[in-house]
């Protein structure tokens, strides 16, 4: 007997996947063939609209973090800033679409930009602003303990968190690195350092870390605390 697939959910869609999706709305999103300068404004959107909303997803990952840390679950905290770090890892990969636009074609599309600019994302904001916060929040933590990081061992939660912290700085590193690159492949812009270049406020960014005091080496070692963690350097 063929099972009814008439939606049963409120809202406007054809189906239960497009009223509880709302993808009628989210592919509705996007500038129109008739509106674009150039058809590769397309490309540029959904990748930028996509980076907000797996931002969203890490915002909410790391508030929840910053929760945990503070209600004594450093554990239940690194599992959630995991989580974060894997959408900003996305969030990264997904910048291999820049390699499709070229700089001739970004020229030619950016009029429709006005004067709008990656540094003005709001998931990038937030983020940023939960990321200090958590920041602040692990050393809460650590004050009511009572102890210092160099004094933990290597299974205690805290330090589970601690390299997930560090796992986090590296990989908004990364995404900072390619960010920079694209600036200058696709958006023509001289590299930062260079008088007026657009670039220089990425070029200062990349040496900026939320926890840079998680890497300071541990007694008798040359080696950050999550040193371990399997995690690269960018």
């Amino acid at each position: 007997m063929k099972r009814d697939q008439s939606p049963v959910l409120p809202g406007d869609g054809s189906t239960d996947y497009a009223r509880y999706m709302r993808t009628d709305e989210l592919l509705a999103l996007q500038r129109r063939p008739e509106e674009m300068l150039h058809r590769d404004e397309l490309l540029f959107q959904v990748v930028h609209q996509s980076a907000e909303l797996w931002l969203k997803l890490a915002e909410a990952e790391l508030t929840a973090a910053v929760g945990r840390t503070a209600a004594d679950d450093p554990g239940g905290a690194a599992a959630l800033l995991t989580r974060a770090t894997l959408a900003v890892r996305l969030v990264t990969d997904q910048l291999e679409m820049f390699r499709h636009l070229s700089p001739v074609d970004f020229q030619t599309m950016q009029p429709a930009l006005g004067n709008g600019s990656g540094a003005e994302s709001p998931g990038w904001r937030r983020v940023a602003t939960v990321s200090r916060q958590l920041g602040r929040a692990f050393t809460e933590h650590l004050a009511t303990r009572g102890g210092t990081l160099d004094a933990l061992a290597p299974t205690d939660p805290a330090r589970r968190l601690a390299e997930a912290m560090i796992a986090w700085d590296e990989q908004v590193h990364q995404w900072r690195v390619r960010h920079y690159e694209v600036a200058l492949r696709v958006g023509g812009h001289a590299p930062g350092g260079t008088p007026g270049s657009a670039a220089n406020v990425l070029a200062k960014l990349l040496g900026h870390r939320f926890f840079p005091e998680l890497r300071t080496p541990r007694p008798g070692t040359d080696v950050p605390v999550a040193a371990h963690s399997g995690t690269a350097e960018a």
